[in-house]
């Protein structure tokens, strides 16, 4: 029988930036300390880095020496290869002999030379030794990688073939493993990524041919689209090889996570199948899908420039317009910009011909398309669709868009119908944060037009509590925005509506009109 490797606190980690309550962590190795899993890797092990990374990245002495207390089963330690040097080991694995019984190194196949190096001296401080290789959709490209397989026999007790993209299938494990058995005679294991939702068929298509231990995760939490469930795992393995499994025990694993999953979402998506197919790095992907706003449509634009190396698809004229205006309103998404749309648009009437709409979201624009005003639209993630479907087809559209600086990172897509009146940006010149979000669009568009007051309607914040990752990311992105924007112009942004955003002045619409 294989072994079985669950790795979620560690691979979970990329959710919860490596932090996790005491409670869950408990729950969790209770659970396990009951069902037939081998190993657990509850960290990494790693040397100073920037910026906070909480404390299973680190794996501080005290929480392992707890944790080895409370497990039964082998515990497990991963390090960065590409951040590992032979002088750290000391520092990194001394104080931790007795307490971890198996040291994994994530390795690119570019560098197995210098892991094969580092695994020497871990194997001599009296670990188990495991390579976790990356990237095996592309190991044919890499002749040294191929040739240094020779060199890890004696030393690496276990070598992992890592779908890192989640897109093989099961004939590309059985022809790597072919591969593979050609140069070395170590036990092989598999780590599956489920981008194509083929984790566990890839994972029981190696243990057939030959591995020896496969990795999972409750829930399937991981980076990305995430790995084969541990829980998925072991039902097969009850049913198949008829292993006897404590189904409470199983059921407060997955209970454990489950908070965690209402609040991350992690699993496959479109984006996340469209990656996966192309074998085109998840981080990026994760990065779009839960720190950012940006449409499915962008994303996947994205990932196809991507696989077909291009920057971007477009290249439109630079926005240059032929009039300044006195004052600016930008109409945010919020609920309160059509709220209080009539006097909104009853003080844009009042403006004399001197203040212009610009729209940072088309969500509200129903309500403000008779005005008889200049209007601008911001077109970044799903704006080009919302646009269709606020002015049906389009036919009555007669304003400008305004879209990112040239290259686009995220794509572009522009109704057939408004090609013509769109422009992109030249380069933003307030922030060198953010180059391609509602706000830093509409708020550069206010700089372009000229405009020497600039209020805001629409932008409430969330009343929602707590707020979500994704939430509070935008929250502080645009916050960011706000003060950069004020203190280049010096130009006090208010907002006409209520708001819950701290760098916005307030100033009520009601008594303007």
């Amino acid at each position: 029988m294989f072994k079985i490797l669950d790795c979620t606190i560690r691979d979970g980690g990329y959710y919860t930036n490596w932090d996790f309550n005491k409670v869950t962590v408990s729950e969790y190795i209770s659970a396990m300390n009951n069902l037939p899993v081998d190993y657990l890797e509850i960290g990494y092990r790693s040397m100073p880095m920037s910026g906070y990374l909480g404390k299973y990245f680190y794996s501080p002495i005290y929480e392992l020496e707890e944790l080895r207390q409370q497990s039964s089963r082998k515990l497990v330690i991963i390090l960065n290869e590409r951040d590992v040097k032979p002088e750290h080991l000391n520092d990194l694995l001394l104080p931790i002999v007795g307490l971890i019984d198996m040291v994994r190194l994530a390795i690119d196949p570019q560098n197995l030379g210098s892991a094969i190096k580092l695994a020497e001296v871990i194997k001599k401080m009296g670990f188990e030794v495991g390579f976790n290789v990356m990237y095996m959709s592309k190991w044919k490209l890499y002749n040294d990688f191929i040739e240094n397989l020779r060199g890890i026999d004696g030393i690496a007790d276990y070598f992992y073939m890592v779908d890192s993209y989640g897109g093989v299938y099961p004939q590309d494990v059985i022809e790597t493993i072919d591969l593979v058995r050609k140069y070395t005679n170590c036990r092989l294991g598999f780590h599956g990524h489920n981008n194509l939702e083929l984790a566990l068929v890839n994972s029981l298509t190696a243990v057939e041919h030959g591995a020896e231990i496969i990795d999972a995760t409750i829930l399937g939490m991981g980076r990305g689209a995430g790995n084969l469930k541990t829980e998925l795992l072991l039902s097969v393995l009850n049913t198949k090889f008829d292993i006897q499994l404590d189904f409470n025990a199983l059921e407060k694993a997955v209970n454990a996570f489950e908070p965690l999953l209402d609040k991350h979402k992690w699993g496959t998506n479109l984006p996340y199948m469209i990656s996966g197919s192309n074998s085109l790095p998840q981080k990026e992907v994760m990065d779009w899908v839960t720190t950012r706003f940006y449409s499915f449509n962008s994303i996947i634009r994205a990932l196809q420039n991507q696989r077909n190396k291009i920057k971007d698809n477009q290249q439109l004229p630079l926005f240059k317009p032929s009039k300044t205006y006195k004052k600016a309103v930008i109409i945010g998404g919020g609920p309160n910009a059509e709220e209080h749309s009539k006097a909104v648009m009853q003080f844009i009437g009042n403006g004399n011909g001197e203040t212009c709409i610009i729209h940072a979201s088309a969500k509200n624009a129903k309500k403000y398309q008779e005005l008889a005003v200049d209007q601008f639209y911001c077109l970044v993630g799903n704006e080009g669709q919302r646009l269709e479907t606020v002015f049906k087809g389009l036919g009555t559209f007669d304003a400008q868009c305004v879209l990112p600086p040239y290259p686009r990172k995220m794509g572009t897509y522009i109704p057939a119908q408004v090609t013509d009146k769109s422009f992109e940006l030249s380069q933003i010149d307030f922030t060198t944060q953010v180059n391609d979000s509602h706000t830093v669009l509409a708020l550069q568009t206010a700089i372009k037009l000229g405009a020497q007051q600039v209020y805001i309607a629409g932008y409430d914040g969330y009343n929602e509590v707590p707020l979500t990752e994704l939430e509070r990311t935008l929250v502080g992105e645009n916050e960011h925005l706000f003060d950069a924007f004020q203190q280049y112009t010096g130009i006090t942004l208010y907002s006409l509506t209520p708001t819950k955003y701290k760098s916005l002045s307030i100033q009520s619409i009601y008594s303007l009109i």
